[in-house]
């Protein structure tokens, strides 16, 4: 099943199914609204198999699609995570994953244009996001793949010279609204990264970085239970698994992006982002 949150011509929000391409309104005015009721998968089913869904569908030239997940009490992000981008960032493989975290502020839109100043060195990290539907709390790896309302695509978008000024990554990570996020959510039951899902991303057309999530390190789940161990996780949290290697500081010389590149990710059965970067460097 897939899901996302829509833009209706008249600026009302809505949260929909898509069954065979169609846009179903769903009874919440986004995703992070419905994943907060007990049932929802069901409740989603229900709406997008009933009989008079056609009086509920939206024409898809009359939506945009907005960031999926408005309203996350948490966005941890695990960098380090793909063999390759560890070995070209010259480090070892962890044993533990490198965590840190993002606030909902950083999210924006599949297709937004994303306004950065006071950095210099801006870089690209296409990732699969994988969002929590079930409180989980001390969960073991088997309860916290349960506990997976669905996969989406997003980008990290780096600010490196403010992400190395201190050992700590936070603030070359959590830039406003410079963290794409969608277009789609899709269900387990449609998507499973441990088989191996591409994750690529293309700058004005030319592709920069391509990894399966077969090889990630630390797999959803496992980051899932991992995190739980520490802090409860609640339906509509994100995490970002990582991102693989092609990154523009791993170039030699590094390669970073500029005002008017266009910066596109795609994840293979989620669909892909298209953002414009505008950079407003301040003297």
């Amino acid at each position: 099943m897939k899901l996302a949150t829509i833009r209706i011509h008249d600026s009302s929000t809505a949260a929909v199914v898509l069954p065979d391409g169609d846009y179903l309104l769903l009874d919440a005015p986004d995703l992070s609204s419905l994943l907060q009721r007990e049932g929802w998968q069901e409740e989603a089913a229900r709406q997008a198999a009933a009989p008079e869904a056609g009086s509920r569908k939206v024409s898809e030239a009359d939506v945009e699609l907005l960031n999926p997940l408005p309203t996350p009490a948490k966005v941890i992000c695990c960098g380090l995570n793909y063999s390759d981008h560890i070995l070209e960032m010259g480090r070892d493989l962890p044993e533990y994953p490198t965590l840190f975290v993002k606030f909902a502020d950083t999210l924006t839109d599949p297709e937004a244009d994303l306004e950065i100043s006071a950095s210099e060195s801006v870089d690209w990290e296409a990732e699969l996001a994988v969002v929590v539907g079930t409180m989980l709390s001390g969960a073991d790896e088997a309860e916290a793949a349960a506990g997976i309302a669905g996969y989406t695509a997003a980008n990290d978008i780096s600010m490196r010279d403010w992400q190395n000024r201190t050992l700590q990554w936070f603030q070359g990570k959590a830039f406003d609204r410079t963290t794409p996020l969608g277009p789609v959510l899709v269900t387990p039951d449609e998507l499973d990264p441990e088989a191996g899902v591409d994750v690529s991303c293309f700058l004005n057309g030319e592709r920069m970085q391509h990894g399966s999530t077969a090889n990630l390190v630390f797999s959803a789940a496992q980051l899932l239970s991992y995190i739980s161990t520490f802090t409860v996780l609640r339906p509509g949290d994100i995490v970002l698994t990582g991102t693989p290697g092609g990154v523009g500081m791993g170039m030699k010389p590094p390669r970073y992006l500029a005002d008017g590149d266009v910066v596109t990710t795609e994840v293979g059965g989620i669909g892909r982002l298209e953002n414009r970067i505008r950079i407003k460097n301040t003297p």
